[in-house]
């Protein structure tokens, strides 16, 4: 055990964050700690590295081992640039460094003793030093700075004039390269784009100390922990296992104490009704057997009715009216800034009812696609083409179209009149407004907030063409499980741009990969990208690579045939539905094979000769039927 809580509290006033919470966390074992947004989890953080006190109970951390912790916000002073500041990680071993040269100096001028000495001194220092990997300091920096979505350009950028996402992304650098025992990180995938997602999940789950991570990433738990603690009202459970286990115990559990809840009030119920008609007869013998029940219930211990999860609320997201079956065509689409160009000769199509997922690294262009989309920015190059009837829905976090003045509640209903104040609550509830949240001015919300305010109405607005840009930022989980299920509910069409890739799995059913300015079709879900993106990439990406490299070759003969991928991968998913089947049909036969073998086993078949026959018949026109089955599943299956 590398780090122990135990019956640790802490309140805000009247507002309990956390009573008598305790947990451990095994030497190199990895933990995510999940709650809803303002339920404690930065607050547990804060108090276990100190910079909070709490109101009772004890942290330990065990004595020898370090901890290293990520705030979400992060400031840095050095004043150096962005590699000089991660150096910083690895100043004992700099340090270190400098020490062994000046004694290669030293012993030049010295013998005897003092020679002896000396170098005791500088073998226990080089020893030391490749211990701690020293020879490699400089190249374990720049794998860092790379895995975390920095190119060695950027490396000479003044860390002060970074972005806040920026530095938080330098501070993850430094605090992995310091090595600490335990790692405490707060929402440390923000800012960071897919690749450098992926490449954290490999880094934690190779990392030799045990890991505690906040994070709202769902995929990202899935990959990385092993052990699941809960903040609910107060209250901390451990669960053993990833998220997708985590949620499915919850659930389990959940409706079992609903079930055992609801079956204790109907005896109650129950009991209730027996006394009072017992006291109805007023009669010695029957009050006697009134007091008596009445014993009985306050003997029954209550069961404690569960939390109201947020997931009752159900969004209904529908269009006005339908859209033409051609909704949006691009044809040629090309957008450049000075000294960068983002995408050349785009070219796809999105049909009515599809869910488009764009993603891509930082800085490819995926939210410029959606401003030419919606004509907040113009492209260099080329067209696009909205279909019949297409009523576009916009979602973008940096353009809000809200009234300063209003209050969140007001901001919706004068738009929406017909609304009843039930159905408003249950709207702003799905995206963290609840209480006299909805009653706050516009103006005095956090941009976040106000991202989500324009999210809820835009789900209000009965488009049929939505177009969304990060929409699960700011979300917590819960909210983000509503969001998923009204968007897969929805009967429009979808276009979105995002970095979380359980949304994605959950939500999309096509995406376009921006990668050497083009962009590579996927028909299916995020879970289909991984297994195809090496293949598709190699094939489209890195033909368009070359002949924008190459000024002189026709970059059209690279561009993207989306009808091809579309039939291409259309044949792969009918190629495994048929295995699946013919799969199936073998086991089928098979078991009923074995079972005519069993039924001229017994004594009323075998000395029924009809019977028999007819059996043996079954049987040949079984084995003939699996001969051609093997062969057919020996087609499909190469």
């Amino acid at each position: 055990m590398i780090l122990a809580c135990h019956g640790i509290s802490k309140s805000f006033g009247e507002n309990v964050i956390l009573s008598e919470g305790s947990f451990h966390i095994e030497d190199h074992e990895k933990a995510a700690l999940v709650g809803p947004n303002g339920a404690g989890k930065t607050t547990l953080f804060k108090m276990i590295v100190g910079e909070l006190s709490s109101d009772g109970g004890d942290i330990i951390l065990t004595k020898g081992k370090t901890l290293g912790y990520l705030a979400q916000h992060q400031d840095l002073v050095s004043g150096g640039t962005i590699y000089e500041e991660v150096k910083l990680a690895r100043a004992d071993i700099i340090a270190m460094e400098q020490q062994i040269r000046e004694i290669e100096q030293e012993l030049k001028h010295l013998e005897g003793d003092a020679l002896n000495a000396r170098l005791e001194t500088y073998h226990r220092l080089t020893g030391a030093f490749e211990r701690e990997n020293g020879y490699a300091y400089e190249s374990e920096i720049t794998g860092v700075l790379k895995g975390l979505g920095f190119c060695e350009e950027e490396f000479s950028k003044p860390a002060a004039a970074l972005s806040g996402g920026q530095k938080t992304r330098v501070s993850l650098g430094k605090l992995l390269l310091t090595k600490p025992d335990i790692l405490l990180l707060d929402e440390p995938t923000n800012h960071l784009d897919m690749n450098s997602i992926a490449w954290l999940e490999t880094y934690l789950l190779n990392y030799p100390g045990a890991v505690l991570i906040v994070s709202h990433d769902r995929y990202f738990l899935n990959r990385v922990v092993t052990k699941i603690l809960e903040i609910e009202m107060g209250k901390l459970s451990t669960y053993l296992g990833n998220y997708s286990a985590y949620a499915k115990k919850k659930r389990l559990l959940r409706e079992a104490q609903l079930k055992e809840y609801l079956n204790q009030q109907q005896e109650i119920k129950h009991h209730e009704a027996v006394i009072e008609k017992l006291r109805s007869f007023n009669r010695e013998k029957s009050i006697r057997r009134a007091e008596s029940r009445e014993k009985m219930l306050e003997k029954i211990r209550p069961v404690e009715k569960p939390i109201e999860m947020n997931t009752e609320i159900h969004l209904t997201l529908e269009p006005s009216r339908i859209s033409g079956n051609d909704v949006l065509t691009v044809e040629s689409l090309g957008k450049s800034f000075p000294n960068q160009t983002l995408f050349t000769d785009v070219s796809f199509e999105i049909k009515r009812g599809e869910h488009v997922a764009i993603i891509g690294d930082n800085g490819t262009g995926k939210t410029t696609l959606l401003k030419i989309l919606n004509q907040v920015l113009p492209a260099d190059t080329g067209t696009f083409t909205l279909g019949t009837n297409v009523e576009i829905g916009y979602y973008d976090q940096e353009h809000h179209v809200l009234h300063m003045e209003k209050t969140i509640f007001d901001e919706i209903s004068d738009d929406y009149p017909e609304l009843t104040n039930t159905k408003i609550r249950n709207m702003l509830a799905a995206f963290l407004f609840t209480g006299d949240d909805v009653f706050k001015r516009i103006g005095d919300l956090s941009g976040g907030e106000r991202g989500r305010v324009s999210l809820a109405k835009l789900m209000l607005s009965r488009a049929n063409f939505l177009i969304l840009d990060e929409p699960t930022n700011h979300l917590d989980i819960t909210s983000k499980e509503i969001l998923e299920k009204a968007l897969n509910d929805y009967t429009g069409t979808l276009l979105y741009v995002s970095h979380d890739r359980y949304f994605i799995n959950q939500t999309a059913t096509r995406i376009l990969d921006l990668v050497n300015h083009t962009f590579v079709n996927y028909i299916g879900n995020y879970d289909y990208y991984l297994e195809k993106r090496d293949e598709l990439t190699a094939v489209y990406a890195k033909a368009k690579e070359t002949a924008f490299a190459s000024a002189g070759k026709n970059v059209s003969e690279a561009k993207l045939s989306w009808q091809e991928q579309k039939e291409a991968q259309a044949r792969e998913r009918k190629r495994k539905n048929d295995l699946q089947k013919t799969e199936e049909r073998i086991t089928s036969l098979e078991e009923r094979d074995m079972e005519i073998d069993g039924l001229m086993m017994q004594k009323d078949v075998f000395t029924n000769s009809a019977r028999c026959q007819e059996l043996a018949n079954e049987k040949a026109a079984i084995a003939e039927e699996l001969e051609e089955l093997y062969e057919r599943w020996e087609e499909l299956g190469t």
